[in-house]
């Protein structure tokens, strides 16, 4: 899959070889352990993990739950941000997150998203707390909305070409050409078996993610 007309660069698994490759990419990240430690690494963990079994039911709340599943993305929110975001801030913010409304797919929005949507104001009104930076919001808002919010990092935008402008370009990206990003995305996924849980913005951000650490792929 060509990525010249699309505004995103797509990771170099996407682009040349066979699937095969991107399949060997994923189920590295989602199912061999590590080497050093034996165990799965935490981001594997991120996409299922619920230890209070009230994620569905606090979807419209941000939660003690959801800050410790960030530090599974290698992000922490400092103290002082955490009693702000769960304190003062936190009528303004889940009223913002029940605006963006039920999770869905990126891909099916066809309206462009742009300062005066509801989960890039989401995304700001997050930055606006000290401590909180562009990265650890879209983690938060990712953590409530994984179908439809992308996680953003430098590693991720440098990769894709998306650290000037990341939301629109994914959420264009993905629906461009009757959603033909996505519907791969879905079936690497699937042929990786790593579970529904996991959403096509994962996906990209996981083959993205792993292409900037130097991972070869074992095939492809």
């Amino acid at each position: 899959m060509s990525d010249a007309a699309l505004p995103i660069r797509l990771p170099k698994v996407l682009r040349e070889g066979a699937d095969a490759g991107a399949i060997d990419v994923l189920q590295e990240y989602f199912t061999r352990p590590a080497v050093k430690t034996g165990y799965l690494r935490p981001g594997a963990l991120w996409d299922t993990w619920d230890p209070s079994g009230r994620r569905d039911a606090d979807c419209d709340v941000f939660t003690t739950d959801d800050l410790v599943a960030a530090t599974l993305l290698s992000v922490q929110v400092p103290a002082q941000a955490a009693l702000i975001l769960l304190g003062d801030k936190r009528p303004e913010l889940d009223a913002l997150l029940a605006e963006v409304g039920a999770d869905r797919d990126l891909a099916d929005r066809d309206e462009p998203l742009t300062e005066q949507s509801p989960q890039w104001r989401l995304e700001t009104a997050l930055t606006q707390i000290h401590g909180i930076g562009r990265t650890t919001a879209s983690k938060l808002i990712a953590r409530k909305r994984p179908r439809l919010h992308p996680v953003y990092d430098d590693g991720v935008g440098r990769e894709l070409g998306t650290r000037t402008e990341h939301l629109e370009a994914v959420r264009s990206a993905l629906h461009e050409n009757d959603r033909a990003l996505h519907h791969r995305l879905i079936r690497l996924r699937d042929e990786a078996g790593i579970g529904e849980t996991v959403s096509a913005l994962r996906i990209l951000e996981v083959l993205a993610r792993m292409q900037g650490k130097k991972y070869i792929p074992r095939t492809g």
